[in-house]
């Protein structure tokens, strides 16, 4: 799979479920813009890809917000399976840390197989996180406290996403990918 596959899913997922379904009110605002960095790693190997997300840290710690607010760094290949990324995120999380920016940039995820705890791998609520593709999404703490205070209910999404998602169903997320993005 080529890179531009790669990114053609990624901006498909975003486009149809996270904007069009409304997952997350703060995406829009970035996506029009064209402030959301897309990286596609192709490291061999774990330690390759915590050097990519070092390399992104630092990108992301460094840019202009204007230019650049928001990172996911996705590879398509390594840590298919969902307990397997998982384990990941703590050493991810870690590097966070590690390069100093704790309170200043935070991490997402996403997997073709996220679940939550406690949840069965087909429950709905579990979409509110998969992605195309295992993904990391690096998000300023800074834009986050601004479209919070925007947003005064920002608690509530979790739970409101559960529910589109539960309404939508199965069939109904599977014919979401039949139709072209909204405009």
């Amino acid at each position: 799979m080529s890179d531009d596959d790669v990114l053609a899913a990624m901006r498909q997922w975003i486009e149809k479920a996270v904007i069009g379904l409304n997952l997350c009110p703060f995406a829009r605002a970035v996506y029009v813009k064209n402030q959301v960095r897309f990286v596609v790693s192709h490291a061999p190997h774990l330690d390759g890809l915590l050097e990519d997300l070092d390399r992104e840290l630092d990108f992301l710690a460094a840019a202009d917000p204007e230019a650049v607010d928001t990172t996911l760094l996705i590879h398509p290949t390594l840590l298919p399976d969902f307990p397997d990324f998982n384990d990941f995120l703590q050493l991810a999380e870690a590097a966070v840390g590690e390069n100093e920016l704790e309170g200043v940039i935070q991490l997402a995820s996403f997997h073709p197989h996220f679940q939550f705890e406690g949840t069965a791998p087909d429950d709905m609520g579990n979409f509110t996180n998969r992605a195309p593709f295992p993904t990391l999404h690096l998000l300023r703490e800074a834009s986050i406290e601004r479209a919070v205070a925007i947003f005064p209910e920002a608690e509530t999404i979790y739970a409101h996403n559960i529910e589109t998602l539960e309404a939508l169903g199965h069939a109904g997320w599977n014919a979401l990918w039949a139709r072209p993005p909204r405009q």
